[in-house]
């Protein structure tokens, strides 16, 4: 089993520092940092985390060809890698359609977007000229970095469509699928198997990271407050296909996302979260979290990955997590 840590990058850079610390002391495998727009840059957050620590993994959850040119994406790959002595993995996506459209971008063709930019990303990161005349990028044969990459660094794909999810199972390392809620694992790991049969791979090749939002505590009130922030600011951003798993549909979230983004009320917002949103992540004590994530293992689930809020205190979850949830789950093998 492998673990890891999911964050926004919506926090002073020393929390994440003291968070890192204490997820590497604890146990935690990875350590992923979000690279929304007009918060933290997540690779100058992760730069911090890799000098504060010796062996956790860190990557970018996620970043996307859209806001930033596959080319930088390939040099702050390489660069990550080197000042972490191999410990970056690039977490890579289409980005978020309703978020693009802050900056007056167009989100068009993002299947052939993320396609193509892992693979010139894979050839320049292997030393390789990256010419390329495709849907969304045009290279020339110029097109390579000019520094000795340390190795090709892993890439996962951030995913929710089916699309993008067989794209996972065709071309990627590993996946971030954000399963909301997290049995939505069994519709999830289905679509990436399509991709990877279809590339003549097995899905068990792949590092599936069951990436759930939690928020642990023993004040269940004071944990629930914190996931339906959280559901707040994004709820309105996710995929058809969680909607449905949840029997939600995106106008249910309407008046949630005027009150945060126009009407700037995050306690109005929060109160209309409805009980069904809440099924999007889970909420409770450490014994409540083992019991839901039980079944996702027992589904062939063999990295469990926890996001935000994670807690009240987000610091307290992240040692309580390391303290009874990964040592209960170290030692399970199960195959998808």
């Amino acid at each position: 089993m492998k673990f890891s840590l999911r964050l926004n990058n919506d926090l002073p850079i020393h929390t994440y520092v003291e968070m890192a610390q204490a997820a590497e002391q604890a146990g935690y495998d990875q350590f992923w940092v979000s690279h929304d727009l007009f918060i933290r840059s997540a690779p100058v957050i992760l730069t911090a985390v890799a000098l504060a620590t010796t062996r956790i993994e860190i990557g970018t959850c996620i970043v996307n060809p859209y806001t930033m040119n596959p080319a930088e994406i390939a040099m702050m790959a390489a660069t990550l890698d080197e000042i972490s002595g191999g410990r970056f993995n690039l977490g890579l996506a289409a980005g978020a359609a309703e978020f693009l459209k802050w900056i007056g971008i167009e989100q068009s063709k993002p299947l052939a977007a993320v396609r193509e930019s892992v693979d010139v990303i894979n050839r320049v990161l292997k030393g390789e000229r990256a010419a390329l005349n495709g849907e969304s990028l045009q290279w020339s044969d110029e097109a390579y970095l000019r520094f000795a990459a340390g190795r090709r660094v892993p890439v996962y794909i951030g995913a929710m469509s089916p699309h993008m999810l067989r794209l996972t199972g065709e071309i990627a390392d590993g996946g971030l699928p954000l399963l909301f809620p997290p049995e939505h694992y069994t519709t999830v790991v289905e679509y990436i198997r399509e991709g990877a049969e279809k590339a003549g791979r097995s899905v068990n090749e792949l590092d599936i990271a069951g990436c759930v939002w939690c928020s642990v505590g023993d004040d269940q009130a004071a944990a629930e407050d914190a996931l339906r922030e959280k559901i707040a600011y994004y709820g309105h951003a996710l995929s058809p296909l969680i909607w449905d798993r949840l029997g939600l549909t995106r106008g249910d979230f309407d008046a949630i996302e005027h009150a945060i983004m126009v009407e700037r009320d995050v306690e109005k917002a929060k109160a209309l979260v409805t009980p069904a949103m809440l099924r999007i992540g889970i909420v409770g004590t450490t014994t409540q979290l083992i019991e839901r994530l039980e079944g996702l293992v027992a589904l062939g689930v063999r990295h469990l990955s926890f996001g935000p809020p994670l807690g009240s205190v987000p610091l307290e979850a992240v040692r309580a997590i390391g303290r009874d949830v990964i040592p209960h789950f170290k030692g399970s093998n199960f195959q998808v």
